[in-house]
């Protein structure tokens, strides 16, 4: 879009200059004559703005050539062409000043006409132009924000990295630390055997300590036991010891 206002501020240019040679030459009465236009007087006012539209004409194609004064010249003199297309419809079709032969009139009203399009569209052309820089701005200046944010981000990692103890993003960093089981003492099965070779493991019971009914029957256990001893002893197929001569 920019080439094409770049079009626009080079028609522009053109335009200008033509109207200030134009007022330029205002004492030169046959040639006024011969385009049926009327002088401007004195000679000196339409010699006077025929320098200040050189000098825009100028203005304007140096615009279009540096990029920086594009959208704003532009602008201006979209401007200026629209009001002086609109001053000069008012003048000649409203107060039909100055009184111009059919042709002059013709020639007056179409060169107002133009100017208003051309500067509208110039105004209206600019004005998008100069949104799109903002928007293409704005891109550039987010995205120099986040390249600028994701090196910092990576700087900090970084320094995580190589320093474990420090703080990221407001939060402690915390390692996983060696966890000490305690110790289990092993235990040994209680046996039932006294540690001291064939003893009981209960305690030794003193025989006048027990009540009568008591020894009777520790007896007859010791009886049964003697009994059960022997009858194993004298059961068929026990092996026996040999005799001894």
């Amino acid at each position: 879009m920019k080439p094409l206002l770049r079009a626009v501020l080079i028609l522009d240019a053109l335009l200008l200059l033509a109207f200030g040679l134009l007022f330029l030459l205002t004492p030169w009465t046959s040639l006024y004559n011969a385009l049926l236009l009327v002088q401007t007087q004195p000679a000196l006012v339409g010699q006077g703005f025929g320098v200040a539209l050189i000098g825009l004409a100028w203005l304007a194609f140096h615009a279009s050539i540096d990029g920086a004064l594009t959208t704003a010249v532009a602008k201006v003199i979209g401007h200026v062409n629209w009001l002086t297309g609109v001053l000069m419809l008012i003048w000649l079709l409203g107060l039909h000043t100055p009184a111009l032969t059919g042709f002059g009139q013709i020639v007056a009203v179409l060169t107002g006409v133009v100017l208003l399009v051309i500067g509208l569209g110039g105004v209206r052309l600019a004005g998008a132009v100069r949104r799109r820089e903002r928007v293409r701005l704005a891109e550039a200046a987010a995205a120099e924000r986040a390249e600028k944010q994701a090196a910092k981000d990576a700087a900090k990692d970084a320094a995580n990295r190589r320093e474990p103890g420090r703080v990221t993003a407001g939060f402690p960093v915390y390692h996983a630390e060696p966890v000490v089981e305690p110790v289990v003492p092993v235990t040994r099965p209680v046996s039932s055997v006294s540690p001291v070779a064939g003893a009981p493991i209960h305690p030794v019971v003193d025989e006048a300590s027990l009540t009568p009914s008591e020894r009777a029957a520790r007896a007859e256990a010791a009886a049964a036991r003697d009994e059960a001893r022997n009858g194993a002893a004298d059961a068929p197929g026990t092996p026996r010891p040999p005799f001894h001569g």
